[in-house]
């Protein structure tokens, strides 16, 4: 049977994201990105639409969030000719950093940024794997804004629906487009 304009595009990714139950607690089912990197169609799929993401937004440079979106991210970059920029845990870049506390649910952690990293005007990309609660993506954009970049947008695999990020960010950042590939 032929495919119709309205079958979904990213149905492929969902196929390669696996269901892992109970992990890293009991209760959690936590969505297993592996399968879908290992599946070089997939991964593709993924850095060819968060490429497009950044010419439509007119994006400068690419933040990817440690660690999963340092592999969404990079690629993205290369495919689209735009800087790589790591946003990564405290203490773990050599240089002069920017740095942003944000609230997990069970403490604090903080993102760093070389501090040459980002420039006034820059448009940048915020991508990463997963938008859960919405906490470190928009520890990320405080961190573009201390810089005086622009966040254009975020791009993320998959959005779990349940633990409201896209509401957060709707409030925090409300001029920003969230795009995610899968919703769960």
């Amino acid at each position: 049977m032929p495919e119709t304009a309205t079958a979904d595009p990213y149905a492929p990714l969902r196929a390669a994201v696996r269901d892992v139950p109970d992990h890293p607690e009991p209760g959690v089912l936590f969505k297993d990105i592996t399968p879908l990197l290992a599946d070089p169609r997939a991964f593709r799929t993924t850095v060819t639409a968060f490429a497009a993401l950044c010419t439509e937004l007119q994006v400068d440079k690419i933040l990817g969030l440690e660690a999963r979106g340092f592999i969404m991210g990079a690629p993205t970059a290369v495919e689209a000719g735009l800087p790589f920029i790591p946003a990564r845990k405290a203490g773990k870049l050599p240089c002069a950093t920017l740095s942003q506390s944000y609230q997990l649910e069970y403490g604090t952690a903080e993102l760093e940024i070389h501090r040459d990293a980002l420039a006034p005007g820059d448009r940048v990309l915020i991508v990463d794997d997963v938008l859960a609660t919405g906490g470190t993506v928009e520890a990320a954009a405080r961190l573009a804004g201390t810089a005086g970049a622009e966040v254009a947008g975020v791009a993320v695999l998959m959005e779990l629906q349940s633990l409201n990020g896209r509401t957060r960010l709707a409030t925090t950042l409300p001029t920003v487009p969230v795009h995610s590939l899968l919703t769960y």
